[in-house]
């Protein structure tokens, strides 16, 4: 699940993966290299657009709290696991 996630926020963002992950870039960083995203708005679609796609696939809802602009990736990636955990996909 966490390459699923990763590989579904690299498409939304328009960024490789490794870009992203590999160097665990902050949110405003992935803003910045973005050409897709121009806020912290666009960001937050982006998550909701995964949530949106696991909910198609598994019929659950999957929440994130609001992360401010210096959280590292990492840090969102793995509270979207243990939500996802949470509701036992």
């Amino acid at each position: 699940m966490k390459d699923y996630i990763c590989q579904l926020f690299a498409e939304n963002v328009k960024l490789p993966y490794a870009e992203i992950f590999e160097h665990d870039l902050t949110l405003s960083e992935i803003i910045a290299r973005s050409e897709q995203l121009h806020n912290s708005i666009d960001l937050m679609e982006a998550f909701a657009k995964i949530s949106n796609t696991i909910k198609k696939q598994y019929g659950t809802d999957i929440r994130l709290p609001a992360f401010s602009l210096d959280t590292k990736i990492s840090t969102v990636l793995e509270v979207f696991l243990e939500e996802v955990e949470r509701v036992q996909i």
